[in-house]
């Protein structure tokens, strides 16, 4: 009978009997236990076998209660003065109200300093700019002096407004969505922008509609 040598160098390539062998059709996913959101400090625990995340597209929109086309419903909130604000205030000019998750935060801070470095553009195309979180008013008023806001922030405890509009939330809903609306001088909505990981994008967005209307 014939034998067969195998080098001893060659053993080392196979694969050890009680290791249990991956199918073909059933590629492997190496996840992270835990997500770190640069934007909240926002740290989930996840499961590292759960096949959801691998395809999360942290850019999807999804459509609120709020849409084009409508006038929103009015709300009174609290600015960083601890004065009460409504839309009713800039009546008759383009308000741009951008929802945005907390204070303090780098993609927040960011998407702030870009609307403060343009805002002269946005005053020449006469509109006003207001951004709201569920942060109180201590905090919005602490945010807007350590970054020389000159715009208004509002206070939304409870995020009430946020859901009464409809904007969505991201990483299944545990991160407060970025989402930014462009109202007319009539109050009706022009523009939806939803863009949580690219928060500069906010500005160009809604510059490029002011400029059309």
């Amino acid at each position: 009978m014939a034998s067969i040598s195998i080098p001893k160098q060659s053993l080392s390539l196979l694969p050890p009997t009680n290791q249990r062998m991956i199918p073909p059709s059933q590629p492997l996913q190496i996840l992270p236990r835990s997500l770190h959101s640069q934007f909240n400090g926002l740290r989930l625990s996840t499961p590292s076998s759960n096949p959801r995340l691998s395809t999360l597209n942290p850019r999807t929109t999804i459509c609120g209660k709020v849409s084009k086309g409508d006038v929103p419903p009015a709300f009174t909130l609290k600015d960083q003065d601890g004065k009460n604000f409504s839309l009713s205030k800039y009546k008759g000019k383009p308000v741009v109200l951008y929802f945005y998750p907390a204070d303090e935060t780098p993609g927040c801070t960011k998407q702030a300093c870009a609307f403060r470095d343009s805002y002269e553009k946005f005053k020449k195309a006469g509109a006003e700019v207001v951004g709201i979180s569920g942060d109180d008013p201590e905090s919005h008023k602490n945010f807007a002096k350590k970054y020389r806001l000159p715009f208004t922030l509002l206070s939304d405890e409870g995020n009430k407004v946020r859901k009464q509009w409809g904007v969505p939330s991201d990483l299944f809903g545990t991160l407060p969505g970025r989402q930014t609306y462009v109202l007319d001088k009539k109050g009706v909505v022009q523009l939806i922008y939803n863009n949580q990981f690219q928060p500069e994008k906010h500005v160009g967005e809604t510059l490029k509609l002011l400029q059309s209307l």
